[in-house]
């Protein structure tokens, strides 16, 4: 009986656990796990390497990285130095002296026809106011006194060529005489300096011609 109770008394007890079919299960799963990472990894890197060859590298980027970049054309900074060059090589004109005026051409009075008569110059009259009184081109009249430069009231004598001078006779109203001499009775009012349509017996009146000379 002693022999039996010290049998039973000796054995273990059996123990049992799941660890170690966890511990194989986890590793299973993590050698999965790996191999999928690994998977995916090598897939991305094929497809990466694929994308890469598959550019086509544009020249014009190369044409323009091989060609120096500048800050100012060259066009720009070739005309400012020719335009500084030229503004060195050019000098300002020297100034030009003022030429003495001509004396104007000398024209006779048998070029031009007619009666020659004497103008007392007045004040505020021209070489210019004169001849349109008489009917004549200013160039004219200066020509007629060439050696006249300037005129002056009470002291300047202008040599004036006029168509005729006539007597006024009995019946000669400025119409009348107009008629005969085929200029307008204006005319011959304004070579004469009337405002009014009157003329006396005796009366000597200056006759323009009927266009300017």
């Amino acid at each position: 009986m002693e022999d039996e109770f010290a049998k039973k008394r000796n054995i273990r007890p059996t123990e049992k656990s799941n660890l170690p079919i966890v511990t194989l299960l986890v590793l299973v799963l993590l050698v999965l796990a790996m191999l999928y990472v690994g998977y995916e990894y090598i897939s991305d890197s094929s497809s990466n390497s694929e994308e890469l060859t598959s550019v086509v590298v544009d020249s014009t980027l190369e044409e323009s990285a091989a060609e120096p970049i500048t800050d100012e054309p060259l066009a720009e900074t070739g005309s400012v130095e020719e335009s500084g060059s030229n503004s060195k090589s050019k000098t300002e004109p020297a100034p030009v002296a003022a030429e003495p005026e001509k004396p104007k051409p000398a024209i006779s009075a048998g070029s031009i026809g007619g009666e020659t008569i004497t103008h007392s110059v007045q004040g505020g009259e021209t070489f210019s106011s004169i001849a349109s009184r008489y009917n004549l081109k200013t160039e004219t009249l200066q020509g007629l006194n060439s050696d006249v430069s300037d005129v002056k009231s009470g002291v300047t004598k202008l040599k004036v060529q006029v168509k005729a001078v006539h007597t006024v006779g009995p019946g000669d109203v400025l119409r009348v005489v107009a008629n005969k001499y085929g200029v307008s009775k204006e005319a011959i009012m304004k070579a004469n300096g009337k405002s009014k349509d009157f003329s006396e017996r005796g009366e000597k009146l200056i006759i323009p011609f009927p266009s300017k000379k």
